[in-house]
């Protein structure tokens, strides 16, 4: 049995599952650096749990990674590496030192800061960006997206990727007053779009949370449990948005995502859970009653029994805790 809740059993029913996940999709805790190097230069990046992406405006530049090893990025070009692996931004492959060391960081406000490195060679202009998903309905997602994917790429499966990489060429070249901001808006759009033509251009597998998404019927049950995680949910309940039958809900639900409904959605409550129990002010009582259990005590054994810790523990570990690092790392 999934478990109960107080809320009026009045879910929403979506028509287009797939795109009613994507329209959820908002960037927090997103912090920007714009990047003037002068070769030769190297900076690490370290794993870390949020999205990043580089925008070259102006080159020598060249990105690592364990998976590809060496690429070279040309002018104009967007890197996104949905899962923050490990990686190593350089003016050319051979240059072996990190130099952040002999950078000067400079923080231009909350979230943007510029990072100048001296010299007497070729300049190199970035932008670079780390960004937090703002709804856990994307991690399913993201984590079966590539480590690394490249703007140009994709640019030719969608329009606007073109005319935006210009925009933000344009703009990052000729700095002005609240050039910042626009840059920064301009990567979230361009961060939504270049996911959506990933997903768009992806093949269609026959298991996993994407063929689910993808799935006439099952697909607006799964976007339905995202759309209100807190809801009174049954199979009954999900079946009647998948408009199908308890027992073939049910059977192909488990047979396309490897788990039955309950425990998917218990999952999700709890995934969502966490990112609450990190806002402040946000009471363990109060995820409790939002995500649709009765009292604070039975969502604290759901929460310890999925994910192994305490609800408390877990709050009065990120709490009010924002990440300002920028992502580079000394060597």
């Amino acid at each position: 049995m999934l478990d109960r809740s107080s809320q009026p059993s009045s879910p929403y029913i979506p028509v287009d599952a797939l795109s009613e996940v994507l329209q959820d999709f908002r960037l927090s805790g997103v912090n920007y650096s714009r990047c003037e190097l002068r070769h030769p230069w190297s900076i690490a990046f370290p794993q870390q749990q949020l999205l990043r992406f580089h925008f070259v405006s102006q080159g020598p530049c060249w990105i690592h990674t364990a998976a590809l090893g060496w690429q070279e990025l040309r002018d104009g070009d967007l890197v996104l590496l949905p899962q923050g692996v490990a990686h190593k931004l350089a003016s050319a492959p051979d240059v072996a030192d990190d130099s952040l060391d002999r950078c000067q960081v400079t923080k231009l406000g909350t979230n943007v800061c510029e990072v100048v490195r001296e010299g007497t060679g070729a300049t190199s202009t970035l932008f670079c960006g780390s960004m937090a998903l703002g709804v856990c309905a994307l991690n399913p997602l993201i984590t079966l997206m590539p480590p690394i994917i490249k703007g140009c790429d994709v640019a030719g499966n969608d329009p606007i990727v073109g005319p935006l990489l210009a925009a933000m060429t344009a703009e990052a070249t000729h700095p002005q007053m609240g050039s910042a901001t626009i840059l920064s808006r301009m990567a979230d759009l361009l961060t939504a779009r270049l996911i959506r033509c990933w997903v768009n251009c992806t093949g269609a597998p026959t298991i996993g949370w994407l063929a689910a998404i993808r799935d006439p019927n099952i697909g607006r049950a799964l976007a339905a449990m995202h759309r209100d995680p807190g809801h009174n949910w049954n199979l009954e309940r999900l079946a009647a948005v998948a408009g199908q039958s308890r027992s073939i809900f049910a059977e192909r639900f488990s047979a396309v995502l490897g788990e039955g409904a309950a425990h998917y959605l218990a999952r999700l409550r709890m995934q969502l859970a966490r990112e609450l129990l990190g806002q402040s002010g946000t009471s363990v009582a109060d995820v409790a009653t939002r995500l649709g259990y009765e009292s604070e005590a039975s969502f604290a054994r759901a929460f310890k029994r999925i994910t192994g810790v305490s609800p408390g523990v877990v709050r009065r570990t990120i709490s009010g805790r924002t990440d300002m690092d920028f992502g580079f790392q000394d060597t």
